[in-house]
């Protein structure tokens, strides 16, 4: 439908072309804003006591991939999509099938400050039999408002992470770690 719009326009426009139109639809002025996972909240580990052994390790998850797409022209604010990819996994000390885990994204101004924050809880079910589940979340629109038509979404990045107890920080940022699939076969 687009292109028969386009020739049309093309024909009554005299000395337009179908490529001239396209040509000058707006682009964005700059790159769209990165797209990352926070690296000390990338994972969650949930032990049910210390130290901790692969016994008891209850509920893992992992963040395996960040993607993003945005829009903007002129004055109007950057429109953001956003995918994240997850892993979970179910350990021997899980009490149950289900749990909840919550997650943020946050837009910051590059390297400075947090404009906005929000957090998203994900409720996983692990099927009968099953120790991992893998998952992807999308936030459909995040609006990032700009202070002039020449501001770049290159001045901004979207953060994504779990949200963590000051114990699971601590064990992220001391390089230890059970992955999703830590002490299960690997069939």
């Amino acid at each position: 439908m687009r292109w028969s719009v386009l020739c049309v326009a093309a024909i009554l426009g005299g000395c337009s072309t179908a490529s001239d139109i396209i040509a000058s639809a707006p682009d964005n002025p700059g790159p769209c804003p990165s797209a990352l996972t926070l690296y000390d909240a990338h994972r969650i580990v949930e032990v049910t006591e210390e130290p901790a052994t692969i016994q008891s390790v209850a509920f893992t998850g992992e963040i395996n991939g960040v993607r993003s797409l945005c829009r903007y022209f002129e004055e109007q604010p950057i429109n953001s999509n956003l995918e994240i990819d997850f892993g979970f996994g179910r350990g021997q000390a899980a009490a149950g099938s289900e749990h909840t885990y919550t997650y943020f994204v946050a837009v910051t101004r590059r390297d400075r400050v947090v404009i906005h924050r929000e957090e998203f809880p994900i409720r996983v079910r692990f099927p009968e039999g099953q120790d991992r589940v893998y998952m992807t979340e999308t936030i459909d629109r995040i609006t990032i408002p700009r202070a002039t038509a020449t501001t770049s979404g290159g001045n901004f990045e979207i953060i994504v992470g779990f949200v963590l107890t000051d114990e699971q920080l601590a064990w992220n940022r001391s390089g230890q770690r059970f992955r999703v699939n830590a002490g299960q076969s690997q069939d």
